[in-house]
């Protein structure tokens, strides 16, 4: 099977979308409520929806009278702790204009990698979706340990995404499309669709975000999409403002080509 077609979003049974930092923390809090408009969305049409959430140390940086994010690790997770608080808060208040119930899960890696730990986590994951929860999941940044950790809500969100079985997994940040060259650069192309065997190796990708809160670029979603798509799920990455266009299917972002089943099989 070919896995889900670009023009079969909208009838996905089971979605990942992952935000950045940037996108919903500082001056840009305010793109929660359009987002969740847009999650809201897809689960008012039977969409069984996950939200991977960065921001919680962007969140938690002014309450800590913080300009900068933090370098050492203590004041990281001091701020994560207070930012995710604020976060999950400012996401269920949003959700309650839809009347919908919000489930904070915040992992580490061994949750995902590691049994029973992934088991346990799978089967919560798809109870809180059987009761029409929409989970909010991001890295449990507070206890997480340097050496386990995700290394960015990218590869969280594809691990996830595989975890569950999800037909696609939407990456949303500050940027429309993945492009062959930083797009600021002279020549940068727009990559609309990118197959499941296609090398990439002609392409050059940043390995950090624009705005130095969050800690994933465009190669950390390159190296995401394609965890996913080798398990069989499609990635579409696009910008926080296309949210709601990606997820109607509209033609937006850049499209990764799950890994079909014949040729998964044909690899184990």
């Amino acid at each position: 099977m070919p896995g889900l077609l670009r023009e079969n979003v909208a009838i996905a049974k089971r979605i990942v979308v992952k935000v950045g930092s940037s996108s919903i923390s500082g001056d840009n809090a305010d793109q929660i409520t359009p987002l969740v408009d847009a999650l809201a969305e897809a689960y008012g049409r039977g969409t069984e929806v996950v939200l991977i959430s960065s921001g919680a140390v962007a969140t938690g940086m002014p309450f800590l009278n913080l300009d900068e994010r933090p370098v050492d690790v203590a004041t990281q997770q001091a701020a994560a702790a207070v930012g995710q608080n604020v976060l999950i808060f400012r996401y269920q208040d949003s959700l309650d204009r839809y009347g919908i119930a919000a489930g904070t899960v915040l992992l580490t890696e061994g949750d995902i990698l590691k049994e029973p730990h992934r088991s346990n986590t799978r089967r919560a994951l798809n109870r809180l979706l059987d009761l029409r929860i929409l989970p909010v999941v991001n890295e449990n940044d507070t206890v997480a340990v340097y050496g386990l950790r995700f290394g960015s809500n990218d590869r969280l969100a594809a691990l996830a995404s595989t975890l569950i079985d999800a037909d696609l997994l939407i990456m949303l940040s500050d940027v429309d499309a993945l492009y062959s060259k930083p797009p600021h650069l002279p020549g940068a192309v727009k990559l609309d669709f990118i197959a499941h065997d296609d090398p990439l190796d002609s392409f050059e990708f940043s390995s950090s975000g624009a705005t130095g809160v969050g800690t994933g670029g465009a190669s950390t979603k390159v190296v995401a999409a394609r965890l996913a798509t080798a398990a069989g799920t499609a990635v579409l990455v696009t910008s926080t403002d296309l949210a709601a266009e990606a997820i109607r299917g509209e033609h937006v972002g850049t499209w990764f080509e799950p890994t079909p089943t014949a040729v998964r099989r044909a690899l184990l």
